[in-house]
């Protein structure tokens, strides 16, 4: 029996669309995604803006240990 070997590299992304960054951090709607993330995207040149991987973990990070202002207030002024 012959035996085959197969080499995969999987290169991780680390820009990400608006899509593709609220998947990543959960959501199902992108614009829940946008209305609760204070993270602003790259604008990587003309119309493109993709979402820097490292600054939504940290968004990520920050809202597990509380830092982030989840006051009525500042949840009304981001809508």
């Amino acid at each position: 029996m012959a035996s085959a070997n197969l080499n995969i590299n999987v290169t991780e992304k680390r820009m990400m669309s608006e899509a593709e960054a609220a998947s990543y951090c959960g959501f199902v709607a992108a614009k829940h995604f946008k209305v609760c993330c204070n993270v602003q995207p790259v604008n990587l040149g003309g119309k493109v803006l993709r979402y820097d991987k490292r600054d939504l973990d940290q968004w990520i990070d920050t809202e597990k240990t509380g830092d982030a202002d989840n006051s009525r207030e500042a949840i009304l002024s981001r809508l």
